[in-house]
């Protein structure tokens, strides 16, 4: 029998269902070996891409453009988002995505590349959000030039921030779940953010970068 927690996690994922667009998307990524964001968190994605009235977003992690279509139906008709994924095959595959969504081609800026090779040539406080989704071993790092890319005011969002619920257990420690790990502390730890943890998905982490 399915627990309270567990009961109520799967009702808020399956809350509102995904549409064709988003549900091809997911066939490809599987066809690719990628791991989209969950439907909680893609929801919970564009909510704050909407609110925060995002215009420039920094995506660290494209696979077949689940998260990117999410947080492009949050933005604004003129909001661009700049992802970055070392493989150029995922690339393809979200072009067709975006393209199955309506979007113009120019809403998204895609780079192919690894992303700590990317990111620093990006501008400083140029960006109103960045998503981290990539290599968890990584994540210290991406959290590193998230905070360069943002302006004041400004959101990184994390996801996979309980990592299939290795993080919470300390007696997890390989390589992914300790990077993980020590990006949520840095985070909170962090004066110059005010963040939330939340178990949307596979764990979202967001955290409002805040005046010096």
């Amino acid at each position: 029998m399915m627990s309270i927690e567990a009961a109520n996690w799967a009702y808020c994922e399956d809350f509102r269902p995904e549409d064709r667009v988003l549900l091809e998307a997911r066939d490809t990524a599987d066809q690719l070996g990628c791991t989209p964001v969950h439907p909680g968190a893609g929801q919970l994605l564009q909510v704050l891409a909407q609110v925060s009235g995002a215009r420039s977003i920094v995506e660290i992690g494209t696979g077949a453009g689940v998260s990117t279509t999410y947080l492009l139906r949050g933005m604004g008709d003129e909001g661009v988002i700049t992802t970055i994924d070392m493989e150029p095959e995922h690339h393809k595959a979200a072009k067709r995505t975006l393209s199955a969504g309506g979007f113009r081609p120019e809403r998204a800026r895609m780079i192919t590349g690894r992303a700590l090779d990317v990111l620093p040539r990006l501008t400083d406080a140029g960006y109103d959000m960045v998503l981290i989704d990539a290599r968890k071993a990584e994540y210290p790092q991406y959290l590193e030039q998230a905070l360069r890319l943002l302006r004041v005011g400004g959101m990184v969002v994390i996801d996979n921030a309980l990592w299939h619920g290795r993080v919470p257990d300390p007696a997890q420690r390989d390589e992914s779940t300790t990077a993980v790990r020590s990006t949520l502390k840095l985070v909170r730890d962090d004066e110059r953010l005010t963040a939330v943890l939340t178990p949307s998905g596979d764990g979202l982490l967001v955290a409002v970068k805040n005046a010096p």
